[in-house]
């Protein structure tokens, strides 16, 4: 896997991950808010499969080509 998600966009997915899942969790939220824990994978690890078909990458430069996903 390479790294396909870039600094701003793991930021976004990070913070928008705890958000839902913290809405569920902590302040009763529905269900689906569960869906949170997506996002904060993706941006944790760096690198998001529905990317791949549409060959998207956020990161700029080389910097996706030379830091594999951890």
């Amino acid at each position: 896997m390479q790294a396909n998600v870039g600094g701003i966009d793991r930021i976004i997915r990070i913070v928008v991950g705890l958000a839902l899942i913290a809405w569920a969790a902590l302040f009763g939220g529905p269900v689906w808010a569960w869906i949170g824990v997506v996002p904060l994978a993706t941006g944790a690890i760096g690198w998001c499969p529905a990317y791949l078909p549409f060959g998207l990458k956020t990161c700029k430069g080389g910097a996706c080509a030379s830091k594999p996903a951890e």
